[in-house]
């Protein structure tokens, strides 16, 4: 390495001699290492004591958003020179699992300047000027999994899990919110980034929402958890454990995981425990006494910290949506279903082992790659069919049992025009474009209430836009078609082979899909 070389690698991240002893520390960690550090070393060690991620030590010094090369010198060798020093120090095993501690671990062994030794029996122990000693205390990774899913079975996601940990690691992202219907698989790989990025956090709390838990409950667990501090004095009102809780993700990096805050969202129709509205459409909002989980989310994504707040859904409320961007630290994620391999893996470890290729990928599409629907219906067939993929499709029935019953909980959430625009399009399979149903609709609707009814359906993740064109998955087409037969048989007309159909916006789609489905079975 030339001199020049040399003198560049040591400009690198130069601020740190501003708060650190860095001589003293190059000295002590090479006595830990039996030699000296290498420049390399030196220079990601001060990277890390101004406070920069391995991501952001690799984007500065190599100008690439891969950190593999930064963490490997790390975890091999600098990780292990500190917790040799520290250990030896204290007289007890000291681990370094997270590269945000070392900061923390190197200031409370009086590295940081402006602090000064002293010694107390066979303890290190340090102080500020004019502070009482405190003994060094050395944490790990505090967690608190609560009702966590196991995700030790864990099908593909690579390439979701690879986005999110670049929002987290790279682009320091204050709030994520993953998307999707239900079954899509929010809650599985919630869990498991909160398991792969355990390490980058000095706290993770994994919480769900669907029994509904009051937001002072919340707030409270969180801050007793937060603090590390049992006796931590708790504010009275929502606002203030709010900011209580603010204040802890700006003193430690959080990961807190809120799943299935659509639990806590009602529809379109109708507020909890009343009856449904007449209204065409109406917004996203909180149950009466929740609207305080609206504000906790909103305060994550605007206030400065270097936490992250990570949300599962079906639904986004606007807040998210006014608050997330592709240049803001607030991001949303629309999880869709898995791939053909990922799905026939989960058929596969359900039991249906002996699969032709054009069954499996007919029962794939109609499913969508939704991991639970998969799962369920492999049951079935199991069960009720003896394992065989193709009676299954041949008696023609997609949608049934605990399927029918996830559909129904989502549906019923919708306005009377949301469910409009669902029948429109269920009947109208040629990827209808938003124009095309703005003109052709029946009954007549504004050309506002189109564009709401629109955005709001694809907010709850039930259309999806491709270009110019909307579509549903094959799954909701089946089963709004059968809603619809089942409501004409309920008004009367029990004829199933010559159902008459008498609303325009439906006859000639209904009528042609009832043929289909009693002359081509399984199609």
């Amino acid at each position: 390495m030339t001199a020049s070389d040399s003198h560049i690698i040591e400009e690198e991240f130069v601020e740190a001699k501003n708060s650190w002893e860095l001589e003293k520390l190059y000295v002590d960690l090479a006595s830990a290492k039996g030699k000296a550090l290498t420049p390399v070393e030196k220079k990601f060690l001060r990277g890390l004591l101004c406070g920069f991620s391995p991501a952001e030590i690799a984007n500065t010094v190599y100008k690439t958003r891969s950190s593999s090369t930064v963490r490997v010198y790390l975890s091999n060798g600098l990780y292990k020179y500190i917790e040799e020093m520290l250990s030896n120090q204290s007289g007890t095993s000291i681990k370094v699992k997270n590269w945000s501690r070392v900061t923390q671990l190197l200031e409370k062994a009086g590295y940081k300047k402006n602090w000064v030794f002293t010694e107390a029996t066979t303890n290190r122990v340090m102080t500020r000027k004019n502070e009482a000693p405190a003994e060094v205390k050395i944490d790990s990774v505090q967690q608190d999994w609560g009702e966590a899913t196991d995700v030790s079975v864990f099908y593909g996601r690579s390439h979701e899990i690879e986005q999110i940990q670049n929002w987290v690691t790279q682009e320091r992202c204050r709030l994520i919110v993953i998307l999707g219907m239900a079954g899509v698989g929010k809650t599985t790989l919630s869990v498991k980034l909160a398991h792969l990025l355990q390490h980058d956090f000095d706290f993770v709390i994994w919480r769900s929402l669907q029994s509904e838990p009051p937001l002072e409950v919340i707030l409270y667990q969180l801050i007793k958890f937060l603090s590390s501090n049992p006796d931590v004095e708790i504010a009275d009102t929502v606002e203030g454990r709010i900011s209580q809780i603010i204040e802890c993700m700006r003193s430690a990096r959080c990961l807190i995981v809120l799943d299935g805050i659509d639990a806590i969202l009602v529809g379109n129709t109708h507020q909890k425990n009343e009856p449904a509205k007449d209204t065409l459409i109406s917004d996203i909002q909180y149950q009466p006494g929740y609207e305080g989980y609206g504000e906790l989310i909103r305060r994550s994504g605007e206030s400065q910290h270097h936490s992250c707040v990570l949300l599962t859904s079906r639904e986004k409320p606007q807040a998210i949506a006014a608050l997330s961007g592709d240049t803001l630290p607030v991001k949303t994620l629309k999880l869709t279903g898995l791939s053909y391999a990922d799905s026939l893996s989960i058929l596969k470890a359900k039991g249906l082992t002996d699969l032709h290729e054009e069954e499996s990928t007919s029962l794939i599409d109609w499913y969508a790659g939704n991991p639970l629907f998969l799962k369920l219906v492999a049951t079935a067939i199991q069960e009720l069919f003896n394992g065989s993929v193709y009676e299954f499709l041949q008696q023609g029935t997609v949608v049934f049992g605990e399927i029918r019953r996830v559909l129904d909980e989502q549906f019923e959430r919708l306005s009377p025009l949301e469910k409009q625009v669902m029948y429109w399009l269920a009947l109208n399979q040629d990827f209808l474009s938003v124009r095309k149903l703005q003109r052709d609709i029946l009954p007549r609707v504004s050309q506002r209430l189109i564009l709401e009814a629109i955005e709001l359906l694809q907010r709850r993740s039930l259309i999806e836009r491709r270009s110019t064109s909307l579509s549903q998955a094959a799954v909701l087409i089946e089963y709004i078609a059968e809603r619809l037969i089942e409501e004409n048989m309920r008004s009367g007309n029990t004829d199933s082979t010559s159902l008459l159909i008498n609303h325009p916006i439906f006859e000639t789609q209904l009528k042609n899909y009832i043929r289909e489905r009693r002359f081509n079975p399984g199609i």
